[in-house]
């Protein structure tokens, strides 16, 4: 009997029903290919939280079975996690020119550089990677050198998007390759992973280009006085917009942010960004221009707390401080979850006398996402035979089903899925069978994971209700109160202002104590549980707040 031949796996370990922290896997048999590894914002219950990475418990348990990671291309949503994961698996990384030159800065900073083997490859190169040949397709998005992936497997063609747009009229006049995927639908395509971002929106995204013509309208609606632009770091094609406004009306371009200024530095050393001879400054030079000549691009679009702009607009900026008159142009849309960061500092700015022009009052932004007519191009041209939407919260995820509905793709051939779900497929049949561990792994400073949902809890409870300490002096011997109880009270009350309160918990305390005393109760754990259980009852019962109750005993 003919041994049952392995099916192919399709398993995606983060991005689907959230945005962010895309991270795909490709296992057939004894080989595994992983496409992209990026982060996520963390929610705003996520106290003290810096980054959400994928959890890679399952390819950690597979680690001999990784051929290599594959990117689509720079954005931090897809490149963010891959210092903490290369930490714990060292396997090639590939990608394009400019997706590996940024790679290569978030490497330096965590001292990976010289460890991990990165491979450029160009859009129409193919890489064998074990069973899987990966051919690197170029597509439009709202970042230089994105390629959509075409997987050639023993059971057939997986084509994954990444992040695209149709871009007729692209800033680099590099249009996306369609050709290629056209060829691709006519030899036959398995399965189709595709970008649902915008899916709920009807039309086309406009062309980045359409937003040069309204930085020039607003540059020459402010001669006289300094321009600021923020924008996402890694949107080189926005950046090179920017500088051709300032270039076009004489003015000098200083750069701030630290991933703005790696970035536009790794743009131009590769020649992603061409930057007019004399027409960038050092930002400690800008004291030296009047405001009529400068032009400042800076970070903090999504208004993070320690951006450049953030800071500029609370005052804590060392070289940038607002005048009155300063015209600041938000060039990005919120990511969902960051609308209230970016009101506070639109409204900062304001105060401070700067006209601010964002999104909701002009066109200084256009999506990188396909929306509803590019993604009907895309299916119909690619014409699979199954289809898995991807990229994007559960309604994106659902209208993009509904599109592929109604190109004529039968409902039991698309496939709306969860992270960890495993899709297996055959030549003949597909089906999700099992799921593999998957989730959220938190990033706090230096610590990669040690923070779970108990920590969580308990700062989200420090937050809102405070922290008592009562520190107890019993004798070893007898198990008598020598002294306190002392209350030390942080974030719960002021002591000075609630002394009746404190006085009634020490009386409170005092009485659970001499009831251990006369039980004979003296193991420190039933102390500690008695003083905790007891004041947070009273407390209660007093002020309807329940703060963290930290018991502290000494014995002498």
């Amino acid at each position: 009997m003919a041994s049952k031949k392995p099916k192919l796996k399709v398993i995606s370990l983060g991005g689907l029903q959230e945005i962010g922290k895309n991270m795909t896997v490709f296992e057939y048999d004894n080989d595994i290919i992983i496409v992209d590894c990026g982060l996520a914002f963390p929610e705003d219950d996520m106290l003290g939280i810096d980054l959400v990475i994928p959890d890679i418990t399952y390819l950690m348990k597979n680690m001999d079975k990784i051929r290599g990671i594959v990117l689509s291309h720079g954005h931090e949503d897809h490149i963010g996690a891959l210092p903490y994961i290369l930490k714990e698996l060292n396997v090639p990384v590939f990608g394009t020119l400019l997706t590996l030159g940024l790679l290569e800065n978030k490497l330096k900073e965590h001292g990976l550089n010289k460890l991990v083997t990165l491979h450029t490859v160009v859009p129409g190169e193919k890489v064998k990677l074990g069973q899987f040949q990966v051919e690197f397709i170029h597509t439009n998005h709202s970042i230089a050198d994105a390629v959509a992936l075409a997987i050639s497997t023993p059971v057939g063609v997986i084509v994954h998007t990444g992040d695209f747009k149709v871009d007729y009229t692209p800033i680099d006049g590099d249009v996306m390759d369609i050709h290629r995927f056209a060829e691709l639908g006519k030899e036959g395509v398995l399965l189709l992973l595709s970008d649902s971002t915008n899916a709920e929106r009807k039309g086309f995204t406009m062309s980045e280009s359409s937003v040069g013509g309204v930085f020039d309208n607003i540059f020459s609606e402010t001669p006289k006085n300094r321009i600021m632009v923020a924008t996402f770091s890694s949107n080189i094609h926005r950046i090179q917009q920017i500088v051709n406004s300032a270039y076009k009306f004489g003015r000098k371009v200083a750069i701030i942010g630290r991933s703005m200024v790696n970035a536009v530095k790794t743009s131009i050393e590769l020649e992603y960004l061409n930057m007019p001879d004399n027409t960038l400054i050092d930002i400690s030079e800008i004291k030296n221009y009047t405001d009529d000549k400068l032009v400042i691009i800076t970070t903090g679009s999504q208004g993070e707390t320690m951006s450049a702009l953030s800071r500029i607009a609370s005052n804590e900026h060392k070289q940038v401080s607002i005048r009155p008159g300063d015209k600041i142009i938000i060039s990005a849309s919120s990511i969902p979850g960051n609308e209230k960061n970016i009101s506070n500092v639109i409204n900062d700015l304001t105060k401070k006398g700067a006209d601010v022009v964002y999104e909701g009052i002009a066109d200084i932004h256009v999506s990188g996402h396909a929306r509803q007519e590019e993604l009907k191009l895309m299916l119909s041209l690619i014409k699979p035979k199954y289809f898995m939407p991807v990229h994007g919260e559960y309604v994106h995820l659902l209208s993009h089903k509904d599109i592929a509905l109604s190109l004529g793709i039968p409902k039991e051939n698309i496939f709306v899925m969860n992270i960890g779900d495993v899709l297996e497929l055959s030549k003949r049949d597909a089906k999700i069978n099992g799921t593999v561990p998957a989730g959220q792994v938190l990033v706090d400073g230096l610590g990669v994971g040690d923070v779970g949902n108990i920590v969580l809890r308990d700062r989200k409870n420090l937050s809102e209700n405070g922290l008592m300490v009562v520190v107890v002096t019993i004798d070893s011997a007898s198990g008598s109160i020598i002294a306190g109880p002392d209350i030390i009270s942080r974030g719960f009350v002021y002591v000075r202002e609630s002394e009746d309160l404190m006085d009634e918990a020490k009386k409170v305390i005092n009485e659970a104590l001499e009831k251990c005393e006369i039980k004979h109760i003296s193991g420190w754990s039933n102390i500690k549980n008695t003083i905790k259980d007891t004041l947070k009852n009273f407390l209660w019962q007093k002020t309807k707040r329940s703060p963290m109750i930290l018991p502290i005993i000494m014995e002498i």
